[in-house]
């Protein structure tokens, strides 16, 4: 039977599942149990009981995705809004994009070759869906990282968001058509420099938009004007999260933008009550973002997807892949720290939304959507583990 719902009965499930949210961050920080688990779960807790008690299933797929795509601009904008930009920083930006970019491309070939392999399909289609599986969810690692030391987080926040959007941007790529001929590669240069341009000129415009305007009310105009520049270059298939995360960067390191006679400490005293206030409301908002998206997520689940073999036996490779992959690239080419960086290598929201923008001219009919679901849950689980430890290191050495 179809679902009825009063109201104010709509209001209060809205008003619960906040409030719920709410507990899971705070058993997450007690805990280290992934938020986004605990959110799937009751996600697909609510599908279970709406089946058991008969109710019709309600198609919520269109919705998931447009709280998917709204839900990473507010998400790298958030995590840019924490970046300083400096020479002394430049070592660490370099790191963490060549150790994004670097595992990403192995993970890729590695999960690319397996996914064409164990399911017999070429290995330009197979590396649509390891493009996805490859890419860390900034979504989920950065909310996870606030008890780790200073230099680990904002590594693992550029990291994460350079893995977001070379994944993006890859994957846009591997939609056209002959990829492998130079006018596809012309076509692209000219889609990512466009984007580039695009990003700074954006960048300035909001800018000056929050420093003009006086009215309290410009926050979330600011918000509209950038939804609306990004989803126009999505249309286009620009890499249009480089706009987002470029304007977080302007913003907080607007020192480097501002000069000459806006460079005076009125102005910057004004641009860092904007900048308290704006990181405020975008934490606020990709935290009631990520919550309806995740438990949505988890009520399109199909539980026997994921309880199949193929879904265990090629999710459990490829998470293998992925450990394999990072392990080797942090050991013998950053040489860095295993713990916890190791383990913090999450799949969600992009991974997800990703995997249902696949057009049917690219899409495999054997491919189990179980992999995918598998492979989210196992790593968040490992990033779970990985926090656990580390932090029980850091209690013994105190």
């Amino acid at each position: 039977m179809p679902i009825q719902l009063h109201t104010y009965e709509i209001i209060m499930l809205l008003s619960g599942t906040v409030i719920i949210s709410y507990l899971f961050n705070m058993l997450s920080r007690k805990t280290q149990i992934p938020s986004v688990l605990l959110l799937i779960a009751t996600g697909l807790g609510i599908q279970q009981l709406l089946q058991f008690y008969g109710f019709n299933a309600i198609n919520v797929s269109k919705l998931v995705k447009i709280l998917g795509a709204v839900g990473i601009i507010m998400i790298v904008l958030e995590a840019a809004m924490d970046l300083t930009v400096n020479g002394e920083k430049l070592p660490l930006i370099r790191n963490s994009f060549l150790s994004a970019t670097g595992i990403f491309v192995f993970s890729a070939m590695g999960i690319g070759g397996l996914i064409s392999f164990m399911l017999n399909q070429p290995l330009q289609l197979s590396l649509v869906y390891a493009i996805p599986m490859s890419i860390i969810s900034s979504a989920i690692v950065i909310p996870s990282t606030s008890h780790l030391p200073h230099d680990k987080k904002e590594f693992i926040i550029y990291e994460s968001s350079f893995s977001d959007i070379m994944g993006i941007l890859i994957f846009n790529y591997m939609l056209m058509d002959n990829v492998l001929s130079w006018g596809a590669f012309g076509v692209f240069s000219g889609k990512l420099l466009l984007a580039i341009i695009i990003s700074v000129l954006a960048s300035l415009l909001l800018l000056y938009i929050l420093m003009k305007i006086t009215v309290t009310l410009k926050f979330f105009l600011m918000f509209a004007i950038l939804a609306l520049v990004y989803s126009a270059g999505e249309l286009i298939h620009l890499p249009s999260l480089l706009i987002v995360l470029v304007f977080g960067l302007v913003l907080n390191n607007s020192r480097l933008v501002l000069k000459g006679k806006h460079a005076n400490p009125v102005t910057q005293r004004r641009m860092a009550e904007v900048l308290h206030l704006m990181r405020s409301i975008t934490e606020e908002t990709s935290f009631l973002l990520r919550t309806f998206f995740f438990i949505l997520f988890g009520y399109t689940i199909d539980l026997h997807t994921v309880a199949t073999t193929d879904a265990v036996l090629i999710g459990s490779i490829i998470v293998a892949i992925l450990l394999v992959c990072r392990f080797l690239y942090l050991k013998y080419i950053l040489k860095a720290n295993l713990l916890p960086e190791l383990f913090l290598m999450p799949r969600g929201l992009v991974t997800i939304l990703l995997f249902y923008s696949i057009p049917e001219t690219k899409a495999m009919v054997n491919f189990n959507p179980g992999i995918l679901l598998f492979v989210v849950i196992v790593t968040s689980l490992l990033m779970m583990f990985g926090l656990m430890f580390y932090k029980q290191r850091q209690d013994d050495i105190l």
